[in-house]
């Protein structure tokens, strides 16, 4: 069959992406072929895409999405052609039909739809890793989470706040702090306003908090150990302002003996096993509602360069999907 993607020839500026048309072969064996609706913008894609994290050139880009199966490989059991499925991380998704292994799929439950799916599954899993497993938070903990206003920043305040934590959300501008106010933190810091430690340290009594969140990078680095508690956990997640600097020793001993950790989504699922469990607590606390999955903005694959300009420069809130 025919069909539409994404594809960069070489890494670079936005731009450097292309829609092709292809002819898209039946899938193979432990494949399923799926007829996508809604695909899922993430940080990661502009640093494949960038030149930041490496790829084998030409190469498709995007990591999840979400749609309808429309055939099946062989050894494939357990899904169906016509259930709903979504996705993630496998290179390839911005397209309008592909093919994923089945591994790799879950199924979306009744009463979510295939937007939400698209939007939630990699950054709700994510959250559900970051809180669960990297650090388990706990009730009565002060949790200081950077980038608060973006996709992964709104699900963990919600998430945080659920599990009695004191979620202190760091972003931009009095809009943003008003609006993640509604998101489940208890504080909002303006990093544009103020020194953000000083105001941790004010929130804290002057103990800092046992862990940070921080997917900023190079530009929140000091700021993050000094917010940091005796004995405090620095999660570095992301590096949207360029890798965080290398980590000696000496700092993490005289900041009050810490911990830093650089964790990827790709190791706490790579067991079907954790897939499993990370994609139904996801799901499970959408549809309790729980969790409010935002989708502020909308591209048709053709605008996928404007919807990476706009996640760079910090454009947009919550989440973003394309619609092939």
């Amino acid at each position: 069959m025919k069909t539409t993607r994404i594809i960069v020839k070489e890494q670079g500026a936005p731009e450097v992406m292309q829609l092709e048309e292809i002819r898209l072969a039946a899938p193979g064996t432990g494949e399923i072929q799926i007829a996508q609706t809604a695909i899922g913008l993430n940080y990661m894609d502009i640093y494949q895409r960038s030149g930041a994290y490496g790829l084998n050139l030409p190469s498709p880009l995007g990591l999840e999405a979400a749609g309808e199966i429309i055939a099946i490989g062989q050894g494939v059991s357990g899904f169906s052609i016509g259930d709903r499925v979504a996705y993630g991380p496998v290179l390839g998704a911005y397209a309008a039909h592909r093919n994923v292994p089945a591994a790799r799929a879950v199924k979306i439950p009744d009463g979510i739809s295939n937007e939400v799916a698209a939007a939630v599954l990699m950054k709700g899993t994510t959250v559900e890793y970051l809180l669960n497993r990297t650090h388990q938070v706990k009730a009565g903990q002060d949790i200081l989470f950077w980038a608060a206003s973006g996709g992964v920043g709104q699900l963990a305040g919600q998430w945080g706040a659920h599990l009695g934590a004191r979620m202190i959300g760091v972003t931009s501008g009095p809009e943003n702090c008003a609006a993640i106010k509604k998101l489940g933190y208890a504080e909002a810091i303006d990093r544009n306003a103020g020194d953000v430690a000083a105001r941790v340290a004010e929130l804290t009594g002057g103990k800092g908090v046992p862990v940070v969140y921080d997917s900023i990078g190079a530009a929140s680095f000091d700021a993050s150990i000094k917010c940091l508690g005796r004995y405090g956990l620095f999660v570095s997640y992301g590096a949207t302002t360029g890798e965080a600097p290398p980590v000696p020793p000496a700092l993490l001993q005289h900041s009050g003996s810490l911990y830093f950790t650089r964790p990827t989504l790709a190791d706490y699922i790579k067991d079907r096993a954790d897939l499993d469990h990370a994609a139904n607590e996801v799901f499970r606390l959408v549809g309790e509602g729980v969790l409010s999955v935002n989708i502020n903005q909308r591209y048709a694959l053709s605008e996928v360069a404007q919807a990476h300009h706009d996640l760079a420069a910090s454009a947009t809130t919550g989440s973003s999907i394309i619609i092939p």
